[in-house]
């Protein structure tokens, strides 16, 4: 009678989901697949972020791209990841660069890492990717003062005006 009691702390802790299969899915073909990995990844959080941060790295510009996406999804989970987000802001693929700017500014503060590639972020040659880094810059908040300098000439351009400028108020509001 006493193993019975026993039994259930014999099992183990569940390991959840498998990350790597979920990566594997992430990578593949399979839309529906896709959706549901990266659902599944989000609610994992910050065990999944080291992989996603590995196919940040990946020749296949779709990958790269999905990656940064799901860390987005993740928010302040994925505040590991932010180094590789911000190497992927010079990424050569518009998609990667607007995806890495989302998920920094997900992140928020955490990402002050990446402050010095959105301030080069900031002169990108895609109005999109300059816009989202503004954006990332803002709610970074007070720890991207040094983009201060560069939101403001940032700020003469559109479509970038009205980010940097809310970015500048973010950063100023103590």
């Amino acid at each position: 009678m006493c193993c019975l009691v026993l039994l259930p702390a014999c099992r183990g802790k569940d390991k959840g989901p498998d990350i790597g299969a979920l990566i594997a899915d992430l990578k593949g073909a399979d839309e529906e697949k896709k959706g549901k990995a990266t659902l599944t990844l989000i609610r994992v959080g910050e065990p999944a972020v080291p992989a996603l941060i590995e196919m940040l790295k990946s020749e296949d510009p779709r990958h790269r791209a999905m990656a940064a996406t799901t860390c987005f999804g993740m928010g302040a989970k994925a505040r590991a990841a932010a180094p590789a987000l911000a190497e992927a802001l010079a990424d050569p693929e518009h998609e990667v660069r607007v995806g890495a700017a989302m998920a920094i500014e997900s992140i928020g503060p955490e990402a002050a890492v990446a402050v010095p590639a959105l301030i080069k972020a900031l002169k990108d040659k895609d109005g999109l990717v300059r816009q989202r880094a503004a954006i990332a810059l803002g709610a970074i908040g007070p720890a991207a003062e040094e983009a201060v300098a560069a939101l403001v000439e940032a700020s003469k351009w559109d479509p970038v005006r009205p980010a940097a400028e809310e970015a500048l108020a973010r950063i100023k509001a103590r």
